[in-house]
């Protein structure tokens, strides 16, 4: 389960692994599928419950769900800058790593779950 996954993550993977001819996984190839004929899982589909007017940055669901924000340090705006002039591809890790345990979290609480124990985060 990835948040805008469906708009901006699986569409720029697939398009990169084209232009460097890496063929396309299974589940990337996605042309003529029904929607519902994919497995993809997105948090932001599952937060808007239909609605189709706004949009919620995953910031601010982390606020809501009081769960520690995964900008602390830069956002996606700020990734090219990091990479190309400051060549710092860890703190780019380190930026996508925390993306993923925000969802994570996310997902705990989607489900009325507890969230996942700050030790055992760091064993992951």
């Amino acid at each position: 389960m990835v948040r805008n996954c469906k708009e901006f993550d699986f569409p720029f993977i697939a398009r990169r692994m084209l232009i460097h001819g890496v063929p396309l996984p299974e589940l990337l190839d996605i042309a003529g599928k029904k929607p519902w004929e994919t497995s993809f899982l997105d948090t932001m589909e599952l937060w808007k419950f239909g609605d189709y007017k706004n949009y919620t940055s995953l910031n601010l669901l982390a606020a809501v769900f009081n769960i520690p924000s995964p900008k602390d340090d830069i956002d996606g705006s700020m990734v090219s800058h990091v990479y190309y002039v400051e060549n710092d591809l860890a703190r780019i890790v380190k930026y996508c790593e925390k993306d993923v345990i925000t969802i994570a979290q996310l997902i705990m609480r989607f489900r009325n779950e507890s969230l996942i124990a700050e030790g055992d985060l760091e064993r992951i």
